[in-house]
């Protein structure tokens, strides 16, 4: 068990990445009309808008820059999209083709929730924004602001 737990930031960072990455070539479908899609009309509601989100935010996702934030977006967009657009079809996902909001949606609110796992751009920021902070000094004996 030990090493199942030593693996979980990485599998976890495997998962942002493939889920991210899938997101983000379903944005520039929508957008550019690219990988098999049709591009939707500019500024059309709601589908253009949502290509951006899942285009930029998929590309944030997949870097861990921004991740839980860009994936609260992203799972909240997937959740508007499986309850306007599919459950008013039918109740079940496999009826009324909504498996793939529904699965995008809770993917993300779990990314948003576990953060981003290894090798997200946000740690590599962290960690140079605290080699840059300078580090409080440990008080002397003979400092007078030090109460003993």
């Amino acid at each position: 068990m030990k090493f199942i737990e030593s693996a979980r930031p990485y599998v976890l960072a495997l998962f942002r990445i493939v889920v991210g990455l899938l997101f983000a070539c379903n944005g520039a479908a929508k957008i550019f009309g690219v990988l098999g899609g049709g591009a939707m009309p500019f500024g059309s509601w709601p589908g253009w808008y949502a290509g951006v989100i899942e285009l930029v935010g998929g590309v944030l996702v997949m870097l861990g820059l921004g991740t839980r934030i860009a994936a609260l977006v992203c799972s909240g967009e997937m959740a508007y999209a499986y309850f306007v657009v599919h459950q008013p079809k039918a109740l079940w996902p496999i009826q009324n083709d909504g498996e793939l909001s529904a699965l995008y949606s809770w993917a993300f609110l779990l990314i948003a929730v576990m953060g981003p796992g290894a090798w997200a751009l946000d740690a590599i920021s962290a960690r140079a924004r605290d080699r840059e902070r300078p580090r409080p000094q440990e008080p002397s004996e003979n400092d007078p602001l030090t109460t003993h």
